[in-house]
């Protein structure tokens, strides 16, 4: 089963980095849902900017705390 590593623009401008295996889904439940993250919760509406396929959630999961570590400027070109 696929594993997405996804990014989402807050209403604050911030970012929020996840992973999921349902995008839209997960989506929905960071606009609407007490499953949303914390973070997200304070921060609605989100709007999806980045999505990126791998293989398998030890993947995303690393995939994902790389892109944590990037400065905003290094994400946003990676959404760019």
């Amino acid at each position: 089963m696929p594993y997405y590593v996804y990014i989402v623009k807050c209403s604050d401008t911030t970012l929020y980095t996840g992973i999921t295996t349902d995008v839209k889904r997960r989506v929905d439940e960071h606009n609407h849902s007490e499953k949303g993250a914390k973070y997200t919760k304070l921060r609605r509406p989100v709007s999806l900017v980045y999505v990126e396929e791998v293989a398998n959630r030890s993947v995303a999961s690393k995939r994902e705390y790389a892109i944590k570590k990037l400065s905003r400027s290094a994400k946003l070109a990676l959404i760019d």
